[in-house]
C-alpha cells in the first residue's frame, strides 16, 4: 500500500469518528475530495479496509453501503451528561443566532455607509454649495441695491394702460377693414391696387403682430 492511501485510510478513519454518523462512500468522497484530493476508488477501498480490519461499522442496504463509526470506542454518556450537551448546544444555537442578527445589522449598515459619499465627496459637495450659496448672496444684494425697481403699482398701471391699447389697436383695425371692405364693393380695381392708391400700411406688411392680452 501506497503512502497516499496509508494517508487517506487514516483521514478517513479520523473523519468518520469525529463525525460519528454514518456515509457512504460517495457522502465521504464528497465531503474531503476538495481538502485532500482523494479520488473515488481511493476512497472506496479506504472504507472496505477499515471494515474489514473492524475500526469501523458497515451495513448494507439494497445495493448501497453505509459506515459508520466503531461505538464500543466510545464511553456512554450519563443523563445528566446529556441534559447539559442539551443546554449547552441550546446556549451555542441561541449566540449563533444573536451572531446572525448582528452581522446583518452590520451587513446592512455596511451597504448604507457604502452608498453614502465619502469624506474627499461631501467636501467637495460642501465647495460647491458654498460656491453656489455667495453668489446667490451676490445676486441678492445686486438686486436689493438696484435703484431701477418698478413697484407693483407702477407694473399693474402699465400693464392696464397696455391692454387698453391692445383693445383699441384691435378695435380700429377692424374699423379699418369694415371700411375699405365697404369701399371695394363699388371699387372698380383690386384691394391690393387701392391700398397702393390710398397709401394704406398694414400690420403684416411691417411684420407686426397684435399681441394677445
Amino acid at each position: 500500500m501506497s503512502k497516499k492511501d496509508v494517508a487517506a485510510v487514516a483521514i478517513i478513519l479520523t473523519y468518520l469518528n469525529e463525525q460519528n454518523r454514518p456515509y457512504s462512500s460517495q457522502d465521504v468522497f464528497g465531503n474531503l475530495q476538495k481538502q485532500h484530493g482523494f479520488g473515488k476508488t481511493a476512497v472506496v477501498k479506504a472504507m472496505e479496509q477499515l471494515a474489514q480490519e473492524g475500526k469501523i461499522r458497515e451495513k448494507t442496504y439494497g445495493k448501497q453501503k453505509i459506515y459508520f463509526a466503531d461505538q464500543a470506542q466510545f464511553t456512554d454518556v450519563s443523563d445528566n451528561d446529556l441534559k447539559t450537551m442539551d443546554t449547552r448546544i441550546s446556549e451555542l444555537s441561541s449566540h449563533v443566532q444573536e451572531v446572525t442578527q448582528s452581522c446583518r445589522q452590520l451587513d446592512s449598515e455596511l451597504k448604507e455607509l457604502n452608498s453614502s459619499l465619502t469624506s474627499e465627496e461631501m467636501s467637495s459637495e460642501i465647495q460647491e454649495l458654498k460656491g453656489e450659496c455667495a453668489s446667490c448672496l451676490e445676486r441678492l444684494q445686486k438686486i436689493k441695491s438696484a435703484t431701477d425697481h418698478v413697484a407693483p403699482q407702477e407694473r399693474e398701471k402699465i400693464c392696464k394702460a397696455r391692454n387698453l391699447y391692445v383693445k383699441e389697436w384691435r378695435k380700429r383695425k377692424r374699423l379699418t377693414q369694415d371700411m375699405m371692405g365697404a369701399i371695394l364693393e363699388g371699387y372698380p380695381k383690386t384691394k391690393k391696387q387701392f391700398m397702393e392708391e390710398v397709401g394704406v400700411e398694414t400690420d403684416e406688411y411691417h411684420g407686426v403682430t397684435i399681441p394677445a392680452i
